[in-house]
């Protein structure tokens, strides 16, 4: 009998262990020494997490824009969607994709933000350096492997690429999300907007503090990752760097906005796009 009851504590023990880390997944509050991108990361190991993501069906964009090729501060090189404006200009867009990578859903939607911002130069950058991924399990390795000083170095590169006088605005779900605002963060006073999408927010003050723009932050209030807990901390942070930030809440779950997701609600999507565009229009001055 007391060999039975040992056995069932050592399973509730093992129960408890598995439940606070599911819950701390949940949260994804980084640990000692690790940022807020590789917190988000870590996600990939949740399977609650990339199981609420479809694989996309096949698609192939044909419209305009370019691969372009840019040394990075690292020493080597990156690849990018680019769409230059009709008219010469100083204006940049940073399109960065979510866990799937830099696909053709990505080139789509960078294509839509050009011609809705005209005078915009739009770059898509690829953090994963030319992979994609087709399955949930691939996606989830690649967005774990992701080193943030390569990260960075590409984002930096980018920039260089877009040269001294220009103004920075960004863009990104998801895994691109939480870079959207480390991009913001790199530029320093060129950046001009961020918008993340249900990503992980930057938690260190010191680093917020330094960000010379306003951020829009799109939040799906069923979001089990990027919970009201973590929009709420956000808020306070932001708060205490007096930086401005607005959030826009939406009954929906995580991934919301892309049409291959199980969860993906239209006429939210759309609604989070124009409040989008209607902010890039604006810090970006455009007419």
């Amino acid at each position: 009998m007391k060999k039975i009851w040992t056995l069932c504590v050592a399973l509730l023990s093992v129960v408890s262990v598995a439940s606070a880390q599911n819950s701390l997944l949940c949260c994804a509050k980084p640990a000692a020494g690790q940022n807020a991108t590789e917190a988000f990361a870590m996600l990939a190991t949740n399977e609650d997490f990339s199981g609420g993501h479809d694989a996309p069906l096949p698609f192939t964009y044909a419209g305009s824009g370019e691969m372009i090729e840019f040394k990075t501060t690292d020493g080597g090189s990156s690849k990018a969607f680019e769409i230059k404006s009709s008219i010469r200009s100083d204006k940049y867009l940073f399109v960065i994709h979510e866990w799937w990578g830099l696909n053709d859903y990505i080139k789509q939607e960078a294509a839509r933000l050009a011609k809705e911002l005209p005078g915009t130069n739009v770059i898509a950058l690829d953090l994963y350096d030319g992979q994609v991924a087709s399955t949930p399990d691939e996606a989830g390795k690649l967005m774990q492997s992701v080193k943030t000083e390569r990260a960075q170095a590409i984002i930096k590169g980018a920039l260089l690429h877009a040269g001294s006088r220009a103004q920075v605005a960004s863009i990104g779900w998801c895994f691109g999300g939480g870079w959207s605002l480390q991009t913001a963060l790199l530029a320093g006073k060129q950046a001009v907007g961020a918008v993340m999408y249900y990503g992980m927010p930057e938690k260190d003050v010191a680093k917020l503090k330094t960000l010379n723009t306003d951020v829009l932050m799109v939040f799906a209030k069923q979001d089990k990752w990027i919970n009201q807990e973590v929009v709420t901390q956000f808020e306070k942070d932001m708060k205490m760097a007096k930086k401005g930030l607005t959030v826009k809440a939406y009954d929906a779950d995580h991934a919301f906005a892309n049409p291959s997701n199980p969860k993906y609600n239209k006429a939210m999507a759309e609604d989070a796009h124009a409040a989008a565009v209607a902010y890039l229009k604006k810090n970006l001055k455009l007419k």
